[in-house]
């Protein structure tokens, strides 16, 4: 059987009947859009992050597009962000008519080198938009200082960092905003797309719902800036509302799963993830360097198994954001490390014996190289 990066059936097993009751209770109560379950987890989200509110959407690009919107950031603006991330992170910037401005990443965490942004501020900044890649936080204090000068947004792309915290801090509770997916394969993971904007701000929380719902504050009629529909679907909502209960599990599942990575493959010449000191790592993916990447994902299909790689192409590199002006040879460390990464099987239910496989595969095409 083909080993995979990420495979959802052996947790899908340990909690069918739970998943199943969910679909059910959707089913049978009458609501099938925004009713009880999109309130419920809407409520029990901010409550695990001890936040004022949260809204629940479709997906988490329009997370990002939606919080930035109800920010107010628009034409003219430019968004500091980084480019060794998934292009939604840069495609919702780009949907509000902004200008994503790119800085590199630091070499051993793949995060945003924060003290590059005071380098690329300019009069048309507007916002700043750190990625919590890979599973652990963006040193955010920087920035906080930045946006307090600057008079600047400061938007958390939480995507791929459900649980994790920076010096106890969870991810998505310091910004302005904050926007998560729930996209299957993240750390809390639906059944289908989904997402969440994090907020304490009141006006923010006010556009937010008017902005996932064509701009209406009641049916029919559209106030301020029209919006359109971005809402979260209420099966995939109470799904979440039960996975949310198991979100720290999932995170400690998701920590052995590394440490047994870090026993076995700790004395070859993979580079292994870096956890930044102050953070606590959830470990979305386990992002692994080597400069012969490409043989070794290559050799280990011989063994049947399938890696993936999170990211081979810089968004600045892709012909679709040309019209940006960063051309190759900007961002050096992006573009290196785009060369050398690449992500082993990591999930929760991932069985003993299959990550001992993958070590065991992994050493022999080392040893071969």
């Amino acid at each position: 059987m083909t080993t995979l990066v990420w495979d959802y059936r052996q947790e899908y097993e340990n909690e069918r009947a739970d998943i199943l009751d969910a679909v059910e209770t959707v089913f049978s109560s009458g609501q099938l859009v925004l009713g009880d379950s999109v309130r419920g987890f809407e409520q029990e989200f901010a409550g695990y992050h001890g936040v004022g509110h949260c809204v629940g959407v479709d997906n988490g690009t329009n997370a990002i597009k939606l919080a930035l919107q109800a920010l107010g950031v628009g034409p003219g603006d430019e968004v500091v962000t980084v480019s060794n991330t998934a292009a939604p992170t840069v495609v919702a910037i780009d949907a509000v008519g902004a200008t994503p401005v790119f800085v590199d990443i630091h070499p051993d965490s793949y995060l945003m080198d924060t003290g590059q942004v005071a380098s690329v501020l300019t009069p048309r900044t507007r916002c700043l938009l750190p990625v919590h890649l890979y599973g652990q936080c963006v040193d955010l204090a920087p920035l906080e200082r930045l946006a307090a000068e600057h008079d600047l947004l400061l938007v958390e792309d939480c995507a791929q960092a459900h649980g994790a915290r920076r010096e106890g801090r969870l991810a998505g509770t310091t910004g302005d905003a904050s926007a998560f997916s729930f996209y299957p394969t993240k750390v809390l993971g639906a059944y289908g797309d989904g997402g969440a904007v994090l907020t304490s701000r009141d006006d923010t929380h006010r556009a937010l719902r008017r902005l996932r719902y064509y701009g209406m504050e009641e049916r029919y009629y559209v106030v301020g800036t029209p919006g359109h529909n971005a809402r979260l679907d209420e099966v995939q909502a109470e799904i979440l509302r039960r996975k949310l209960r198991r979100l720290d599990t999932y995170v400690q599942g998701r920590q052995a799963v590394a440490r047994r990575y870090e026993e076995g493959l700790g004395d070859t010449d993979l580079v292994l993830p870096h956890t930044v000191p102050g953070n606590e790592h959830v470990y979305y993916v386990y992002t692994v360097r080597h400069p012969r990447r490409d043989d070794i994902i290559k050799a280990l299909k011989a063994y049947d198994i399938e890696l993936n790689i999170s990211y081979p192409w810089p968004v600045h590199t892709m012909s679709g954001f040309a019209h940006l002006g960063c051309p190759t040879g900007s961002l050096p460390v992006t573009e290196e490390l785009a060369g050398q990464i690449f992500s082993l099987p990591m999930y929760p239910a991932l069985a003993p014996d299959v990550q001992d496989k993958v070590i065991s595969a992994v050493r022999d095409v080392l040893d071969s190289l």
